[in-house]
């Protein structure tokens, strides 16, 4: 918490500059390796380059790609000028305009910068004629001109990060770096990260979980990689890592050499069969509960084949009124953003509705499902979630994801999309789910879960599994 308050008052990469040498390093980058002053250099010119271009206290630049260094600095920068950052992942032209009329009135500029080639801007822009695409090249006019003094403010709105929840609509969740900073703090307090540790950026921005990678990063002092985009040659020299379970699996089949100390793995039930492999490896396996209005993990604890995500880290509030869970804290979102105004999370200025079921077990929080992912089969309630814990508990399933589908008889039935190391039959799943489950949860069919469903993040989408499963056997709806 010292630390903390220094970065605060002194701001977060100006303090590291100051402390350490020339010699250390901050950043690691396709382009090369920066110091904490070499780094603190390159925000200032990124800032005064916003600055000549408008950006101020108070704006909104949207930032629309992968993870790349322009992004990182784009985003520090605009930290020290007071702006706010919304980072979108790249999709649709419609999508796109859906998260403008999010975050900016019709009367107002859209400030956007896409580093990602394949995001077409100048259409957006003829779509859209308040669409201001930012120059982000050097020099826009002669970097002389006039510098603003960066005055980092950790009370300013920092970070727009979109969540669709169970509605499918856009929801622009607005922190600031405090808040930010506290979530980080808190997961250090339990989840050893300092230098010379160097955490790899492997998940995107556009997610909490990675922009929270970030505030880890500052706060500790420590070395943040970002990569090229192929995790076995980015993963070189790396000691932490937030990843999903077939990433890990991969790295640990490949012929890979690996540095990693730490995982910090997505989702809460983990193969023991995985957790063991890493821990032979060297490495620590993590896993959490957590959530976008939350600043990321709420729950954490080192894998270990149970089915509980942990204990409460500091700066976080829970609580669990007839099985649902409610957070509260120093991590919780100021609001919902929505052209310049907010909507608080809580009714009662305290306490958020995650609509997630839980329960203590043994001192640790265990996520029995989503309210919304409860589904009635012959007049029984069942949570996906249940299901896809008993399966991934199997040795050889690395994934697994139930979809709720239309039954004459029962309502509805549940049906898998797994991702397995080896190749199953129905019957070797049943003969697993005998002993864990009732029969009426046993899923009526299995099938393998496509790459087209990973994407980058750190879950998978029940929305787009859903579809996926509709268009390819339509007999299910």
């Amino acid at each position: 918490m010292a630390v903390l308050n220094t970065l605060v008052e002194e701001g977060l990469w100006r303090h590291w500059s100051e402390y350490y040498s020339e010699d250390v390093d901050a950043l690691i980058s396709p382009s090369g390796r920066y110091s904490w002053a070499g780094l603190d250099e390159k925000i200032t010119q990124y800032a005064s380059l916003l600055h000549q271009q408008g950006i101020g206290s108070h704006d909104v630049i949207s930032v629309i790609g992968k993870n790349s260094e322009l992004s990182v600095f784009i985003f520090l920068a605009s930290l020290s000028l007071g702006a706010s950052v919304a980072f979108i992942a790249p999709q649709t032209e419609c999508q796109l305009l859906k998260k403008f009329e999010t975050l900016y009135r019709e009367d107002q500029v859209v400030n956007l910068i896409c580093p990602d080639s394949d995001v077409n801007c100048e259409l957006l822009k003829e779509k859209r004629s308040s669409v201001r695409i930012l120059d982000a090249s050097f020099p826009v006019s002669p970097l002389s001109a006039e510098i603003p003094e960066c005055k980092f403010n950790a009370d300013r709105l920092a970070s727009l990060i979109f969540t669709s929840g169970s509605t499918g609509e856009p929801k622009a969740v607005a922190h600031t770096s405090l808040q930010h900073l506290y979530s980080a703090d808190g997961l250090l307090q339990k989840f050893h990260f300092s230098h010379p540790d160097c955490w790899l950026l492997s998940l995107p921005l556009y997610h909490v979980s990675g922009l929270s990678i970030l505030y880890r990063w500052m706060l500790s002092g420590a070395t943040l990689k970002i990569g090229m985009g192929s995790l076995s040659s980015d993963i070189n020299g790396v000691t932490h890592a937030s990843l999903v379970t077939t990433q890990l699996q991969r790295l640990l089949d490949s012929d890979v050499s690996l540095s990693l100390t730490h995982v910090l793995l997505g989702g809460s039930d983990i193969p023991v069969k995985l957790s063991d492999a890493a821990s032979a490896s060297g490495i620590e396996t993590w896993v959490g509960y957590g959530m976008t209005e939350a600043a990321s993990t709420v729950t954490a604890k080192r894998a270990n084949g149970e089915c509980g995500v942990g204990a409460i880290l500091p700066n976080r509030q829970f609580k669990l009124e007839d099985g649902r869970i409610w957070i509260g804290g120093k991590t919780l979102a100021s609001g919902y953003y929505r052209q310049g105004q907010l909507t608080p999370l809580t009714t009662d200025g305290k306490w958020f509705d995650s609509k997630d079921l839980g329960e203590w077990q043994s001192g640790e929080l265990v996520i029995k499902g989503r309210v919304d992912n409860q589904f009635i089969s012959g007049g029984e309630n069942v949570h996906c979630e249940e299901i896809e814990s008993a399966l991934v508990k199997h040795p050889h399933v690395l994934l697994a994801m139930i979809i709720p589908v239309n039954h004459k008889e029962f309502g509805a039935r549940p049906v898998a999309l797994v991702r397995t190391s080896c190749e199953l039959e129905k019957t070797d799943y049943e003969q697993w789910l005998k002993e864990r489950l009732e029969k009426f949860k046993w899923p009526v069919e299995y099938y393998p879960l496509p790459d087209s469903l990973m994407g980058q993040g750190i879950k998978l989408s029940r929305p787009a599994a859903r579809k996926w499963l509709m268009e390819q056997y339509p007999h299910y709806q």
